[in-house]
């Protein structure tokens, strides 16, 4: 679920060449991820906080955030297209520098729209949209360049765990500044929240540059690598399509993607409505939802791990699993808009939060396994095709849960209806989701069981975290 935002690259697997030089060790592998951590910081500001600020305190439709950071995501589907100038032997660090310096700049650019919206309604409008395209490309440019650097520099025996490292570094990154940003957010002002902003987006610029200035040294890590056949792109996306359990898993990865990121921009503006959260308190909340997600992954690496046996060690199971908890957890949610003050909207949070953290992790270890299955050697031409439709459907879940709250609201009269209807709908696509999973496994068994997170140590770090993104998601 990176977290991402969604991280779409090209197959990471290449096969090393005799010009390579020496592999990264952890500590390299650990300064990759705090560009991870940085990216996670700057995407949470402007995906929860901002979003918050323009709903509750400007009492503004919360489709307008939604809008923006749709529009954030409707930029990812350039990803494939950086990817193929890195697959050409570019310089990565510049890529990601550059990237990372757009983003910050987006993000602050965003903030200070927020607060112009305040004065001239219009102006922040046409800043904000400004801001969000610098930090859609932004995190599209770095995010990407990141993971090739990755994919030339770290062993195959260590690039399945190195993955799982530099994403959770991501998902930290949420955790920690939504914490963090919550904490110094109040007593709230608007010049208080571009304060912040502003220390926020600097410092992560300040700590990717240093954690990236000479992992990857001079000149590309290898030549360019050859093409494996001529045929065109559309030729190879038409036979990746032609394959069943390929098809299945998009629409796997486009219905619980809707429902996963459907709470995005509604989450802290129904902790701020219905339970009279301050700003500070609902960018808490959200840090208490992404360490649920953390545990939710932690304890799917530990159960499906090399020890696991059976049903426990099936990534099948734990998809339908995380799915269907997530399910009943959005229920839950549902009587906490009936309710009130008096429901443990923490304890629920954090549940909705290791339960999502279930589903992304199960999920992921499925993409990694089934994106080297099927005829042709197409693992790039997959995780293209599974990446393009995971950063639609992040985008859309954002916006239309907004638009769905917006609507119900203005059809019942109470914004308690409001947001219990968008709860239910979600529950029921996670629902949907489940059985498209059990569709999934049943494709994926084979005589020895269904595969395990432990049977993938060789696969593209890359293809493990071109779910997350966002996930970004995680947020």
């Amino acid at each position: 679920m990176d977290q991402t935002a969604p991280l779409t690259t090209p197959s990471l697997s290449a096969p090393a060449t005799a010009s390579r030089r020496p592999d990264l060790g952890w500590l390299g592998i650990i300064r990759l991820g705090l560009v991870q951590t940085a990216l996670g910081a700057i995407i949470v500001l402007t995906t929860s906080t901002l979003n918050r600020v323009m709903v509750v305190e400007l009492a503004l439709p919360a489709i307008l955030p939604g809008l923006l950071v749709g529009l954030h995501y409707a930029l990812q589907v350039l990803r494939p297209r950086w990817g193929f100038g890195a697959d050409k032997g570019q310089r990565a660090t510049p890529w990601i520098i550059g990237g990372m310096g757009m983003l910050a700049a987006g993000g602050f650019v965003a903030s200070l729209a927020t607060a112009l919206m305040t004065i001239n309604l219009l102006a922040g409008i046409g800043l904000a949209i400004l801001g969000f395209i610098l930090i859609g490309v932004g995190v599209g440019a770095s995010g990407t360049s990141l993971l090739v650097l990755l994919a030339k520099r770290v062993a195959p025996d260590r690039r399945a765990p190195a993955a799982t490292l530099v994403w959770l570094m991501m998902i930290f990154g949420f955790a920690a500044t939504a914490g963090l940003a919550g904490h110094y957010l109040d007593p709230f002002s608007i010049e208080r929240m571009v304060a912040v902003a502003a220390i926020l987006c600097a410092l992560a610029f300040a700590v990717s540059v240093v954690a990236v200035l000479g992992v990857e040294g001079q000149g590309s890590a290898a030549p360019p690598a050859a093409k494996a056949d001529e045929m065109p792109f559309r030729a190879a996306l038409a036979e990746v399509w032609a394959e069943p359990r390929a098809r299945l898993f998009s629409l796997f990865i486009v219905i619980s993607m809707l429902a996963y990121s459907g709470q995005d921009l509604i989450l802290e503006p129904f902790a701020g409505i219905v339970f009279g959260f301050t700003p500070g308190g609902s960018t808490k909340l959200s840090g208490v939802q992404h360490g649920g997600v953390l545990l939710g992954m932690i304890f799917v690496a530990v159960v499906a791990g090399p020890l696991a046996k059976g049903r426990l060690g099936s990534l099948g199971f734990w998809t339908m699993a995380g799915c269907v908890l997530s399910a009943a957890v959005l229920l839950a949610l549902v009587i906490a808009s009936n309710v009130g003050p008096a429901w443990p909207l923490k304890a629920n949070v954090f549940a909705l939060g290791v339960a999502n953290g279930i589903y992304a992790a199960a999920a992921i270890g499925s993409m990694m396994l089934l994106a080297t299955s099927g005829r042709g050697e197409r693992e790039g031409t997959r995780m293209g095709l599974w990446g393009a439709g995971q950063a639609l459907a992040m985008g859309a879940g954002g916006l239309v849960g907004a638009g769905a709250v917006d609507l119900a609201k203005w059809l019942s009269g109470s914004p308690f209806v409001a947001y219990a209807s968008v709860f239910t709908g979600e529950a029921i696509l996670f629902l949907v989701a489940a059985v498209l999973a059990a569709k999934v496994a049943a494709f994926s068994a084979t005589p020895q069981g269904v595969p395990s997170l432990a049977a993938a140590p060789h696969l593209a770090k890359g293809q493990a975290l071109a779910l997350g993104s966002n996930l970004e998601r995680t947020r």
